[in-house]
C-alpha cells in the first residue's frame, strides 16, 4: 500500500519541500469497516485538490510528498502525543478524529484503544514525518537553508472551530518561531498583494508539522498556509474550480519564486 507520493522536482533543484498532509482519501482495508460507511464516501474534513492546486510546483525545482491516507485515521498535521495545538478552548479533532469537525461520530461502534493508535502512527504516522525528515537532509546537503511549506485548506465557514468565515490565507510560523523573519515577510508581502484577505498566525500559526520541523537555527524553516477553499473551489467547496485555481496560482507562484530568493540571501 502506498501511503503518500513522493513528486521528484522536474526543473532545477529549488531548497523547498512542499507537505500535503490533508488531501488523502484513502481508507487502507484494515480500518475501512470500523467506520460510518456514509460518511468515509466523501470524508469532508480533506483537503481536497490541495496537490492540483500546487501541481506548479515541481516545474519550478520544488518536491512534494503528499499523503494519500485520509486524516480520519490518523492527523499527519497532530503531535504524536497528542498534546494540543492550541490552549483558547476550541474544538480541534484528535490525533486519531473520532468525529468529524461538525462532530459527527466517525466510527460504528468503538473508538480505536491507544493500542491501535500506536499501531496507527507505526504504519502511516511516523513513515510520512520520516520521509519529510529525509528530504530535508537531502536538500540540506546542496543548500545553505531549506524550507518546509505545508500547504491546507479548510471550508469557509467551520462553527465548532470559529464562529467568524475564515480569511482567504492564513500564513503561519508558530509566532516567528518556525522561520527566518525576512522569508515570513517575503511570504506576506506576495500573499497580500493580489486582494486576497489575509491574516498571519491567527487563527492558525501551524500544526505540528511546522513546529516540529522548522528550525531556523539549523536553517531548516517552515511555513504553513491555510486557505479558504472556495478560493479554488466552487461555492459548495465540493468541485475544483479550474479559473479560481489559476486566479489562486498567480499568487502562488510568485510567493515560491520569492521565497527562493530569499532562501539564498538570508
Amino acid at each position: 500500500m502506498q501511503l503518500f507520493d513522493f513528486i521528484p522536482a522536474k526543473g532545477p533543484l529549488a531548497p523547498i519541500l512542499v507537505s500535503v498532509p490533508h488531501a488523502g482519501t484513502f481508507f487502507p482495508p484494515e480500518v475501512r469497516e470500523q467506520y460510518d460507511q456514509e460518511l468515509i464516501k466523501a470524508p469532508d474534513d480533506t483537503d481536497w485538490f490541495v496537490d492540483q492546486l500546487y501541481d506548479f510546483a515541481p516545474a519550478m525545482g520544488i518536491t512534494m510528498i503528499v499523503a494519500k491516507v485520509s486524516r480520519w485515521v490518523i492527523d499527519l498535521n497532530r503531535d504524536p502525543d497528542s498534546k494540543p495545538l492550541y490552549g483558547d478552548g476550541r474544538i480541534i479533532t484528535n490525533l486519531v478524529p473520532e468525529t468529524t469537525f461538525l462532530g459527527q461520530p466517525l466510527y460504528k461502534n468503538d473508538t480505536p484503544d491507544s493500542s491501535e493508535i500506536e499501531l496507527r502512527l507505526d504504519t502511516y504516522y511516523r513513515p510520512y514525518h520520516q520521509r519529510i525528515e529525509e528530504e530535508l537532509a537531502k536538500l540540506k546537503k546542496g543548500f545553505q537553508k531549506v524550507l518546509l511549506f505545508d500547504a491546507h485548506s479548510i471550508r469557509q465557514v467551520v462553527k465548532s472551530i470559529h464562529t467568524d468565515p475564515f480569511p482567504d490565507l492564513i500564513l503561519g510560523d508558530n509566532d516567528g518561531k518556525s522561520a527566518h523573519p525576512e522569508l515570513i515577510d517575503a511570504a506576506m508581502t506576495n500573499l497580500g498583494n493580489k486582494g486576497y484577505q489575509l491574516q498571519h498566525n491567527m487563527p492558525f500559526k501551524g500544526g505540528h508539522i511546522t513546529r516540529s520541523f522548522g528550525n531556523p537555527q539549523d536553517n531548516v524553516h517552515a511555513l504553513q498556509l491555510e486557505m479558504t477553499k472556495i478560493n479554488y473551489m466552487d461555492d459548495a467547496e465540493v468541485l475544483y474550480h479550474p479559473r479560481r485555481a489559476d486566479l489562486m496560482r498567480q499568487v502562488l507562484i510568485p510567493t515560491f519564486q520569492s521565497l527562493i530568493d530569499t532562501l539564498s540571501q538570508i
